[in-house]
């Protein structure tokens, strides 16, 4: 299958590290004129030098709707929207204050309701575009000790399922996609501290796999490109005929048939 995105724009939120930039990349080989977004300008700049060739980016804190519109307000137009960016926090339900939900709230869903407000009636004018949203496998399974990300996950899903909807007989296509555990640099920061104690990133990704996602059959964390590959066939005209979807790189986690 040959993936060709000459001539598309494709804007690619908390895109300066982990599957954000894997997307990038993949992206911007595929043909697409990239455009990565981090929350400060030496992210931006780091992240351009690391992923050459014409990409550009702005950087644009996204957890406000004053940073939403200087992102929508920099880049009026675009064919690909990859909802990429999340934050995660393992923390207690008794002890997760309203500011940790708000935070979540904001980052990981209403950055994606603001940015498709502003892109799909532009793509529908034009009748052809992509919206996709990150979800989790925790969308499904609700992580005890993060309740607050798994809301915010579900909530993704249903954004996705939602505006797929909406959009329907434009010519745009919506999806999720929902990676499971995956070798980012944020879980690489959640695994600091047994690698610290001498075990390499890779064992201790499969013992955390194995320790609490039990159900896994990969049995392994996925890598970054993995979780990318899916995102940017979904990004396809080959991809047309999918939408509404929640598209699952999660090694089998989530126990079920649908």
């Amino acid at each position: 299958m040959n993936i060709d995105l000459s001539g598309k724009t494709a804007l690619i939120t908390g895109s300066t590290s982990g599957i954000g930039f894997a997307v990038a990349q993949g992206l911007q080989a595929a043909g697409a004129q990239v455009v990565i977004n981090g929350r400060t300008p030496q992210n931006v700049t780091e992240g351009l030098a690391r992923l050459g060739g014409t990409a550009r980016g702005i950087a644009a804190d996204l957890s406000t709707s004053v940073g939403c519109k200087t992102l929508t307000d920099h880049e009026k137009d675009v064919d690909i929207l990859v909802s990429n960016l999340g934050i995660f926090q393992p923390v207690d339900f008794f002890e997760t204050d309203d500011a940790v939900w708000d935070l979540h709230w904001q980052i990981n869903v209403m950055a994606g309701v603001r940015l498709a407000r502003a892109y799909l009636p532009k793509m529908a004018a034009k009748k052809w575009g992509r919206l996709i949203l990150l979800g989790s496998e925790s969308a499904f399974n609700i992580p005890a000790d993060m309740i607050h990300y798994g809301v915010t996950k579900t909530a993704d899903v249903s954004l996705a399922r939602g505006l797929a909807k909406r959009m329907a007989g434009t010519g745009v296509t919506v999806n999720s996609v929902l990676p499971g555990p995956t070798l980012s640099e944020g879980v690489a920061q959640m695994l600091k501290q047994e690698v610290d104690a001498g075990k390499t990133l890779e064992q201790a990704g499969i013992d955390f796999v194995k320790l609490h996602r039990p159900s896994s059959i990969l049995q392994r964390p996925t890598s970054v490109e993995e979780v990318a590959n899916m995102i940017i066939y979904v990004a396809s005209e080959q991809a047309s005929g999918t939408t509404g979807a929640a598209l699952r790189v999660d090694g089998g986690v989530i126990d079920s048939l649908i």
